[in-house]
């Protein structure tokens, strides 16, 4: 039985009727913008994630010939912040910032479960996006974002850092060499542990704040659900779910969409290439053993992905051990690490078969450098001057894989992806 065909069919309803709410023009796409001018940005969530990519964009300013012109909050205390910061208007109303004909492309850092919609909206205005990972929240936001892409020819970057690794790059050419043989299954993680869990420690509670205060204390709570979209639950306003929202399945998939994407985007670019691949199965397993507050998430998250190309993925993240599992991939002839640089090391009995495809050596070293960042990336992107590191197929492989693990570990059964349709099936 398919698990999201009647909940795709709810996320076709809502946003139906979302557009009745919103009030943006669909425009044209615009022409790639030349080296000579200026991109003018809007950020669009302006908590941790938001302020230090407005700090940066600011910073890079007359470098990169760019002006942040607008932001984005629902916490009149951040967006106050944030205005500061850039010296431009600030909305607590998204849409009203997406108006805006001179602002060409938005930086989008919300909860996750505003992503896709935010997204899309910003995309139909005729602006490119950068948004955050996880790219979306569910798998039908993830399809509808991908199809709107297409669709507008707007750049489009998400943001696993990794992704931006020339290494990854490099592994994925010798790969395609075989430098290391058929590939049969990649390893990875993304591990913390601290005495006080960061999900809380980094979300500061401000005590003062709530949708019932003014001023500076004001939170649209409301919109911070966006239940209104069909994007999360109408419920009483919880000061942990807003400043903690990572804690809780109604915006986020936890360590899963908030951890692993930054580091399967970047395996799948070395495995398969720039566009990924989609799974072919996805098994996870966990649960939360030893940080027992509120939340809903667990502490100990492992997934396994199998993919029809005939090779597997597993990852692991954990908020109670931060040892790591070294960026691994694995093939017959040999095995490839990948930090700053990819290194290979014949396997086996088949290392007569990988020195022949290293110049005679049992290991070796590819060389790598520095490449522009995420945010840098993306704007020679806008200007025609390089490709998105992850765009929006990529991003939306990741993102169904990722998914499909979350639903996974809280129904307690293995996935399969019916390419067919679409569809994840249990």
């Amino acid at each position: 039985m398919s698990i999201i065909s009647s909940t795709r069919r709810e996320f076709l309803r809502t946003t139906a009727a979302a557009a009745t709410i919103s009030i943006i023009p669909r425009l044209a796409s615009a022409q790639v913008q030349g080296a000579n001018e200026r991109i003018r940005f809007g950020v669009i969530g302006c908590g941790g994630m938001g302020t230090g990519h407005l700090g940066s964009l600011v910073n890079r300013g007359s470098t990169d010939n760019i002006q942040v012109v607008a932001v984005c909050d629902v916490y009149q205390r951040r967006l106050t912040r944030a205005k500061g910061i850039c010296n431009g208007e600030g909305y607590l109303d998204y849409r009203k910032l997406l108006e805006r004909k001179d602002i060409d492309a938005v930086l989008i850092a919300t909860p996750d479960h505003w992503h896709a919609q935010i997204s899309i909206d910003a995309l139909e205005a005729g602006k490119h996006v950068y948004v955050e990972k996880p790219m979306t929240h569910t798998i039908e936001q993830a399809l509808k974002l991908r199809d709107t892409v297409h669709r507008t020819g707007k750049v489009l970057q998400v943001g696993p850092q990794d992704t931006g690794k020339e290494a990854f790059w490099k592994a994925h050419d010798a790969i395609q060499e075989g430098r290391i043989g058929k590939v049969t299954w990649a390893q990875g993680s993304y591990n913390r542990n601290a005495r006080v869990c960061l999900f809380n420690e980094h979300q500061k509670i401000d005590p003062t704040a709530g949708p019932d205060k003014t001023s500076e204390d004001y939170v649209d709570w409301d919109m911070f659900l966006g239940h209104a979209w069909g994007l999360a639950p109408k419920r009483e306003w919880t000061p942990d779910r807003f400043f903690r929202f990572r804690k809780y399945w109604d915006y986020s998939g936890g360590v899963a969409t908030d951890l692993l994407y930054h580091k399967l985007a970047p395996l799948l670019i070395a495995i398969a290439g720039s566009n990924g691949a989609y799974p072919k199965r996805v098994n996870a397993n966990g649960g939360l053993y030893i940080e027992k507050d509120e939340r809903e998430i667990p502490d100990m998250f492992m997934l396994s992905a199998d993919y029809p190309d005939e090779f597997s993925v597993f990852m692991v993240s954990t908020l109670t051990n931060d040892t790591q599992l070294e960026n691994r991939i694995y093939g017959k002839y040999g095995t490839m690490q990948i930090d700053d640089t990819p290194i290979l090391r014949g396997n086996g009995d088949w290392v007569e078969e990988f020195k022949a495809k290293n110049g005679g050596n049992a290991e070796a070293t590819i060389e790598t450098k520095g490449r522009r960042d995420l945010e840098g990336n993306f704007i020679d992107a806008i200007r025609g001057l390089s490709s998105v590191y992850c765009n929006i197929d990529l991003g939306c492989a990741t993102m169904v894989a990722i998914r499909m693990a979350v639903d996974s570990y809280r129904q307690s059964k293995s996935f399969l992806w019916d390419a067919a349709n679409e569809e994840a099936k249990a």
